[in-house]
């Protein structure tokens, strides 16, 4: 039986045509989504959700792509798998909006849907599938179909690039913004260079063109989704044996549409950050980011590099490792809870 979030309900939210997202919530008060990363799924969010859970409603989905959420294809195809479906629930179909539009298009006249003509590559495959700007607006329709037209959104990794593309996107819906351990995608490339980029070499893998990357991870998954849940830990005992077969599990079960997230992440969404960053558009809510001091190791001034998205900044580098949402879950929580009152 895959765990689940303690005191959690378990819902499948249709979110776009042919895609459901998994989610757990709990509690009442202002709303908080929060977004897991790789390679993990919405459990890695089990102690800072219960904490939070005391006085806010919390929202944690399986991103597209990962989970127990759907996987639709990179030519638009929806996916069967049900990884951990066991936990999924009521079947939220979304008509209590009637007529509602939910692709998030804040901005008039911007279609914020993902489905911008430039992800299509020659072969067929449609980058745009799991373009974050796509992922984002998954995650604005799954709110309001929970009934909260604004939220503060907080993401890890994989997660936290989706949220920077929400903040972006639908800012008179994001009130406030937590980012983990990410940079935004266009100076993540940026800063990758020479010898010391290799230790990304999972980022150069997967912007391959679809085929060999998914034949070589599928051919032993555990083996490679676990060489990240066990480099990137400071403290083991973090996550327990159950939690790490379900991580395991779920990606073992979601290898091609990983790969197609971290392959739009090399094109389109580079793309959008690109022309977000010519159109001079900045984040508009109070931002928090907390990093591991990746910029001593790879030369780079992480403050810096987010200063320019956010004019309203708190940046802060942690000691603890990457899943330092396990790793330290108290002190993410007053993190967060700290965001919420500015």
């Amino acid at each position: 039986m895959t765990p689940a979030i303690a005191g959690f309900d378990y819902q499948r939210v249709p979110v776009a045509d042919g895609v459901s997202l998994n989610a757990a919530v709990a509690g009442s008060g202002t709303p908080i989504v929060l977004l897991h990363g790789f390679p993990q799924t919405h459990l890695m969010w089990r102690h800072v959700a219960a904490d939070l859970a005391a006085d806010h409603t919390v929202i944690c989905p399986d991103l597209r792509g990962y989970g127990a959420s759907d996987k639709p294809t990179e030519n638009g195809h929806a996916g069967t798998d049900r990884i951990g479906s066991d936990h999924t629930g009521t079947d939220h179909t979304g008509t209590d909006h009637a007529g509602t539009d939910h692709t998030g298009t804040d901005h008039a006249g911007t279609d914020h849907t993902g489905t911008d003509h430039a992800g299509t590559a020659p072969n067929g495959t449609d980058h745009a599938v799991y373009a974050k700007r796509t992922m984002a607006a998954d995650i604005v329709a799954l709110a309001r179909a929970l009934g909260h037209e604004r939220f503060a959104l907080a993401g890890h990794d994989r997660g936290a690039l989706v949220a920077f593309r929400a903040a972006l996107d639908h800012p008179e819906t994001i009130s406030h913004l937590a980012v983990l351990d990410v940079l935004p995608t266009l100076d993540m490339w940026q800063v990758m260079r020479g010898t010391s980029a290799a230790v990304g070499f999972h980022l150069y893998l997967m912007a391959q063109p679809p085929g060999l990357p998914e034949q070589m991870i599928a051919a032993s998954p555990d083996a490679f989704f676990g060489h990240f849940l066990d480099i990137w830990t400071n403290d083991p005992q973090a996550i327990p044996a159950d939690v790490r077969t379900a991580y395991l599990d779920a990606c073992r079960g979601a290898v091609p549409s990983i790969v197609a997230d971290y392959r739009a992440s090399a094109g389109i969404d580079v793309v959008h950050d690109q022309a977000d960053r010519d159109a001079g558009n900045r984040l508009r809510m109070p931002v928090t980011v907390l990093q591991q001091d990746w910029g001593a190791a790879l030369g780079f001034d992480a403050a810096a590099l987010w200063r320019a998205w956010a004019p309203d900044l708190r940046h802060e580098t942690v000691t603890c490792g990457h899943f330092m949402a396990e790793e330290a879950p108290a002190d993410i929580a007053k993190t967060l809870r700290d965001l919420l009152t500015r």
